[in-house]
């Protein structure tokens, strides 16, 4: 889920040491506490998500500012609800994943025992993007947490209200050599990736991850990179229109499209076109029957976001697309940061609209004669982070499924993939790289140290020098017979 803004000039040095002053404080915390027990890290969460419930209404109320408009429904299944699920389910499993992993030593190396130790890694820089700035901030936090680390987070800059409330929250949650937080205007994006972080994770624009990795690379820091791209909905000939136009709307119009799993465009067999038009019509009028006045539809977060949107809708209509606006009261947008939702017909491959994730309400309509021409049209772009496909034949499910590549995919429903707390979630190629959530993202905060313990009987004294023995040559005819 996206988008950070992009990397700013150099901050001022007065900023710049500050930051670098608690790098130094986490990691000489990190290396004289060390790895931290389980009930530490609890407690840890237990403090976030208490700190989360007790400003649920103030941290809602800064999102709101942020975006112009904010739906505060949105917000509190989308961030407050989401945060406390993550974090409960993580305190829940931290035990469980701290455990060492007991492996079969090989059968030449025994007798032994070998087992995984996970440690953490020391201290993580986490960048938020501006999107869904609560969940997408607490979601790499609690898993770095649980992995023992120390973090230090950097807000956007289109946050500015909730990033100064967070600051305040966090001060009198957390030690700052445990946790500590920047907002957008104290330090650039450029600037923050340049620290000499154990592991960055990032979510962002692909431009932006690019950067990221030139930056990150200068200390050999590891990255997580989460980044969106086009996530296509395929749309089968037998589903019913009403089944899946409704689950693609309630996904693209979920904060106004501003999402990185939204639906980036929709492949259509072309015979449906008309039938899914109609459809997502009806089921866009029906949640919202007005959308200028109407506290349940969400703005767009910036200007430079709107300029943006309106740039992808001019280009499209210059080049011939044919454009259906969805607006039921027949409303005027003019002078207010909303957008009412339209679907983009007689799409061409040179529009920019097909070219760069879309973020916002706008949705393309693609037809095609085959599902494996469908399949072939996402699999010669790059990798979506999504992928949606409606029908309830489980055979084309299953070829959906093995042929196709995406970060991940959901069927017969759009996003609700990214809460199942038991799945790793993240990007593949250009949508992005590693996973966060649930085990996975306390792996990716942790060090997998592999340790073999050999006893007394050391049998490995067999294949010692002098080389040239009988008992070597046996040993070399029974390792080519393996």
């Amino acid at each position: 889920m996206q988008k950070n803004d992009q990397p700013h000039p150099p901050h001022c040095a007065a900023m710049e040491s500050d930051i670098d002053r608690i790098v130094k404080v986490q990691k000489k915390a990190f290396l004289s506490h060390g790895s931290p027990s389980a009930q530490e890290r609890i407690n840890l969460l237990k403090r976030l998500r208490q700190a989360i419930l007790l400003n649920r209404e103030p941290l809602m109320e800064a999102i709101d500012r942020d975006f112009g408009h904010r739906s505060k429904d949105e917000s509190f299944y989308a961030e407050i609800f989401s945060s406390l699920q993550t974090l409960h389910h993580t305190a829940k499993n931290v035990k469980k994943w701290m455990r060492p992993s007991w492996r079969m030593p090989g059968l030449y190396f025994m007798p032994a025992l070998a087992k995984v130790h996970y440690q953490p890694l020391g201290v993580v820089g986490v960048i938020v993007p501006w999107n869904y700035p609560l969940y997408l901030m607490v979601g790499p936090l609690a898993y770095a947490l649980a992995a023992g680390n120390r973090v230090i987070i950097r807000m956007s800059k289109c946050t500015p209200s909730l990033a100064a409330l967070l600051k305040n929250i966090f001060r009198e949650t957390f030690d700052e050599d445990q946790v500590a937080l920047f907002t957008g205007d104290e330090i650039s994006g450029s600037e923050f990736t340049k620290k000499p972080w154990d592991h960055l994770l990032f979510t962002g624009s692909t431009d932006a991850g690019r950067e990221v990795m030139r930056a990150a690379a200068d200390n050999l820091t590891p990255v997580t990179l989460e980044l969106g791209g086009k996530s296509p909905a395929i749309i089968s000939r037998e589903v019913p229109m009403k089944d899946a136009a409704e689950r693609i709307a309630w996904g693209k119009m979920l904060n106004s499209g501003q999402t990185c799993v939204a639906p980036d465009y929709v492949l259509c067999p072309k015979e449906r076109i008309d039938e899914f038009t109609g459809s997502f019509r009806e089921a866009v009028q029906k949640a919202y029957p007005t959308l200028k006045n109407n506290p349940d539809f969400t703005g767009i977060e910036n200007d430079q976001q709107f300029s943006h949107l309106n740039a992808l809708l001019e280009d499209a209509k210059a080049k011939g697309a044919t454009i259906v606006e969805i607006n039921p009261a027949n409303e005027d947008f003019s002078n207010i940061r909303k957008m009412a939702p339209k679907l983009i017909l007689n799409i061409s491959e040179e529009m920019l609209i097909m070219q760069k994730e879309i973020f916002g309400p706008l949705l393309p309509v693609i037809p095609y004669d085959s599902l494996d021409e469908a399949i072939s049209f996402v699999n010669n772009r790059p990798r979506p982070l999504a992928l949606y496909y409606f029908d309830y034949n489980r055979a084309n499910m299953d070829a959906v499924i093995q042929k196709s590549f995406s970060g991940g995919v959901a069927i017969n429903d759009t996003m609700v993939h990214v809460g199942q707390e038991n799945m790793p979630f993240g990007g593949v190629g250009m949508s992005g790289m590693g996973k966060y959530h649930g085990r996975e993202g306390f792996i990716t905060f942790s060090n997998a140290k592999g340790v073999l313990i050999k006893p007394r009987f050391n049998s490995g004294k067999i294949v010692y020098p002098p080389y040239g023995t009988r008992i070597h040559a046996l040993i070399k005819k029974l390792f080519l017979r393996l």
